[in-house]
């Protein structure tokens, strides 16, 4: 039984636990490894995935994703395979799918027909990481009508007034910036994450997932009791490229070793 985004958190927040949510680039290095990740993401513990739609301009993805984005593409990954991809994995897994893309690729798919077809697949939500309000309220209108839960950024110098709008915005979680900048691994998180977080807990009930520079135990130690859940990208993209070119299996088996290091 496939869980909802929103049983997901209930369940989190009953148990008092920190979600752990890894980033993986579909196709990369191919949609084989993408299939065998999932799976094993959520025997590792995972409470979702972010599943990175491949993009050539990405908006804020620090160099470790943008090259498994180039790899992805060069390979001449497309949405349909990643679609295709996900919707044959999908009986293996119960936990929620985050789609992370940028809105280009969505506009230039068709925003219903992409829509239809995540929703078909077995995603859950859609991430859109370069779609501001007002642009978004009525993209995301659409989103959720077709049966998706919807995602968008907060970072830590956007706005108190501009923050609610987009909180208000988000129906599944909402994704906060641990820093300003682009992606990557760092040794520690920022000092004013804690505020910022308690900041965001006074206007919004919505659940909230840490992003950017999450790499260690002690980032997900830090974060517990005060996030939702932690978004680890660069650093899962590292470790599938680390053991490459093995087989998908050991690939998957590699990352969900280093997914169980970080709960524990």
């Amino acid at each position: 039984m496939k869980k909802t985004i929103q049983e997901t958190f209930t369940e989190l927040r009953r148990e008092k636990r920190l979600g752990l949510f890894p980033f993986i680039s579909a196709g990369y290095p191919d949609l084989a490894t993408t299939s065998a990740l999932l799976p094993a993401l959520e025997k590792a513990g995972a409470s979702g995935v972010e599943i990175g739609f491949p993009f050539s301009d990405p908006v804020a993805d620090g160099p470790t994703i943008q090259e498994s984005y180039t790899v992805a593409l060069k390979n001449g990954v497309t949405v349909t395979q990643i679609f295709q991809t996900i919707k044959d994995t999908r009986a293996k897994i119960t936990i929620p799918l985050i789609a992370m893309v940028s809105y280009s690729i969505v506009y230039r798919y068709g925003l219903e027909r992409f829509v239809r077809d995540a929703q078909t697949s077995g995603i859950n939500a859609l991430l859109l990481p370069d779609l501001p309000p007002p642009e978004a309220q009525k993209v995301c209108g659409t989103i959720r009508a077709g049966g998706l839960d919807t995602v968008l950024l907060i970072a830590p110098t956007t706005s108190a007034e501009r923050r609610k709008e987009i909180a208000g915005l988000c129906s599944g979680f909402i994704y906060y910036l641990s820093l300003s900048g682009i992606t990557g691994v760092r040794d520690q998180l920022p000092e004013n994450l804690e505020p910022n977080l308690r900041q965001l807990r006074d206007i919004t009930d919505r659940p909230l997932c840490v992003g950017f520079g999450i790499s260690k135990p002690h980032h997900i130690r830090q974060l517990t009791g005060l996030a939702d859940g932690a978004i680890v990208g660069s650093a899962v993209v590292s470790k599938i490229k680390q053991t490459i070119p093995q087989t998908p299996e050991k690939i998957a088996e590699n990352v969900a070793a280093y997914c169980r290091e970080l709960m524990t």
